[in-house]
């Protein structure tokens, strides 16, 4: 298979040299992002997606505001680590360009993504996210402690088994979020690069996506006939 998944993490110097390293030492003939077409438009403009009434009716109100608050998130993260939120998408797209390398996008539409989040996300989840926030705001030590990252490096993609545990906390707590944001989009994009792989079979391939991405990905591929 001549695939490799590189997980990273958006905020992390590490994962922009490991991409370009990677890219330079084994000069993969396609690379392929966790972006679909609108949010890889919205990246390389540099330009914040204008949100109409008509845009939150049909994501749901729910969708639009999670996303509000990742952005939120991200960039004041991003802005104690000095890398601006997504720039490892970035990196990965701008030296497939340079590099005259195909380009894949294999995300799911970020729409039908925050339109079943909109729908699917319980009361419960709600309640609980709502509760999370507050401890984290009131006792942010304590949360980190209690997720177990109160060594966490922002400038690093984190270790394979914190990516774990923080994915099965997601699993546990929020299964519908979960369901939504982690499990749907590997098995979209598993049959994204599933497709690449059957069209380009001679081709090398890069993934780049988060890395709590990764290993669910892996697991999906190993089900699957790539030949056939």
């Amino acid at each position: 298979m001549n695939l490799t998944i590189l997980g990273t993490s958006h905020i992390a110097k590490q994962s922009v040299n490991e991409i370009k390293n990677f890219i330079e030492t084994h000069k993969p003939d396609v690379v392929a992002v966790e972006l679909d077409l609108q949010r890889a438009a919205a990246l390389m403009q540099e330009q914040k997606n204008k949100v109409s009434i008509a845009d939150i009716l049909q994501i749901g109100l729910k969708g639009y505001i999670f996303v509000k608050i990742g952005q939120i998130v991200q960039e004041k993260l991003g802005k104690m680590v000095g890398v601006a939120p997504g720039s490892d998408m970035k990196t990965a797209m701008n030296l497939a360009r340079k590099e005259k390398l195909d380009l894949a996008f294999i995300d799911q539409p970020i729409r039908i993504t925050l339109k079943n989040f909109s729908k699917k996300l319980t009361w419960r989840e709600r309640f609980r996210f709502l509760g999370e926030m507050i401890k984290g705001l009131l006792f942010p030590k304590k949360q980190m402690r209690d997720m177990g990252l109160n060594n966490f490096d922002l400038s690093k993609v984190p270790a394979e088994e914190v990516i774990e545990k923080l994915v099965g906390q997601m699993k546990k707590k929020y299964p519908s979020v979960y369901k939504t944001l982690i499990s749907d989009r590997n098995k979209y994009m598993v049959r994204a690069l599933v497709k690449l792989m059957r069209k380009h079979p001679d081709k090398k391939i890069l993934a780049v996506v988060g890395a709590g991405h990764k290993k669910g990905m892996e697991a999906l591929l190993l089900k699957v006939d790539v030949v056939n």
